[in-house]
């Protein structure tokens, strides 16, 4: 339990990052897997429609600093190598 006002508050504001990066990383995870899938099975045309749909979610975590802007773009360079 918190010991002052400014604790408490940094906790639920703690606790209200902690929901958004959560949502922000599994969009990421969700549509990455998905991207995978298609490039597994081989589907190109399918995998390069999702491309801009995956790079779009990695930039958008990295504007947030969900995750790191290098992260994100090295994430991006990995699955633009699997569709060519």
């Amino acid at each position: 339990m918190a010991n002052t006002k400014s604790a408490a508050k940094q906790a639920r504001v703690s606790l209200r990052r902690k929901t958004l990066n959560k949502a922000t990383k599994t969009k990421i995870k969700d549509v990455s897997k998905e991207f995978k899938s298609l490039v597994a099975s081989g589907d190109k045309a399918g995998a390069a429609k999702l491309l801009g749909k995956v790079q779009s979610e990695l930039d958008k975590g990295a504007k947030k600093n969900t995750i790191h802007p290098n992260k994100a773009s090295r994430l991006k360079a990995q699955a633009a190598r699997l569709v060519k």
